[in-house]
């Protein structure tokens, strides 16, 4: 079965909690657009972007309402809401390979994290976020989820992949050192 079809897009809708999914219909600019025999889309994308959602609660019901297989989905834009962290129900989704998070009010850097169990995410958004203001939001991003290939819609370079992995090892030590001399 052709898991490639057209995004479920809930863009634009006002929700204000991510359950309000439930009761909307996804906008269908795809003809291609493929359900299966019970009215679930298969795709790997869903847009839920320009909306109002402060967080994900309930986001795995609103996935398999609308998805054929969810714990599949590769892509997911949750740009442009009024989240503040980053929900672990992300986390379930093993094989998300691109997310996108900016234009959010995401305030804490120690939120990407969580986000290092995604082995397969290869692009991330996270600008627009407060935490781009905090020095080393870059490097920090790219030590902490070392298989990116972009961030912020700009490549993640060599020479940035190699700077942040010291980066980190110098992170690492310091806070060994801290930790004996206690």
């Amino acid at each position: 079965m052709d898991m490639y079809g057209p995004p479920v897009d809930l863009s634009f809708r006002s929700l204000a909690q991510i359950s309000d999914a439930l009761a909307a219909k996804p906008q269908n600019r795809h003809r291609s657009a493929k359900t299966n025999s019970e009215g679930k889309y298969v795709c790997c994308s869903m847009i839920l972007n320009n909306n109002k959602l402060p967080n994900l609660v309930g986001f795995l019901d609103v996935l398999n309402h609308f998805v054929d297989q969810p714990l599949k989905l590769m892509w997911l834009d949750m740009s442009f809401n009024k989240l503040k962290n980053i929900d672990p129900v992300l986390c379930k989704l093993r094989e998300l390979r691109v997310l996108y998070l900016h234009g959010n009010r995401i305030t804490k850097i120690a939120e990407v994290d969580k986000l290092r169990e995604l082995q397969h995410l290869r692009t991330i958004t996270l600008h627009g976020n407060e935490i781009e203001n905090q020095k080393g939001y870059r490097r920090y991003v790219i030590s902490n989820l070392t298989q990116l290939k972009m961030m912020d819609f700009s490549a993640v370079t060599r020479d940035e992949r190699v700077m942040a992995g010291i980066w980190r090892h110098s992170k690492i030590q310091s806070k060994g050192t801290k930790e004996s001399s206690q």
